[in-house]
């Protein structure tokens, strides 16, 4: 799926055991509906998303993502990835200052 493997750590869930928990088990079928989950060092859930099986996941964006968490967590939440964030563009600094004026600070196309 990507060149030198995911490289985060992944599950899966043979018996439907986690995805009970998660919600995302298929009893009738006896498999998990696509589901993904970002679960940060202290087991809280980041990020979820749960795809019907005709649709297709895009691996990229789980590791922009995973980055993006991985960056806000050692700034202590000091620094925040908008949309469209990729590894060693600018991030956004967190405080009141930014509040109602992200689109001023922010400039995607740059």
């Amino acid at each position: 799926m990507v060149e030198g493997g995911f490289p985060f750590p992944m599950l899966t869930d043979a018996g439907g055991r986690i995805g009970s928990v998660y919600g995302v088990y298929d009893e009738a079928s006896g498999v998990d509906v696509r589901g993904r989950f970002i679960i940060d060092p202290d087991g809280i859930v980041q990020a979820i998303e749960i795809l019907t099986p005709p649709v297709g996941r895009q691996v990229k964006e789980s590791i922009r993502q995973v980055q993006a968490f991985q960056l806000v967590r050692a700034t202590k939440g000091a620094e925040a990835c908008p949309a469209g964030w990729e590894p060693g563009k600018p991030t956004l600094k967190v405080g009141p200052e930014l509040v109602g004026k992200v689109w001023e600070v922010w400039k995607p196309g740059e």
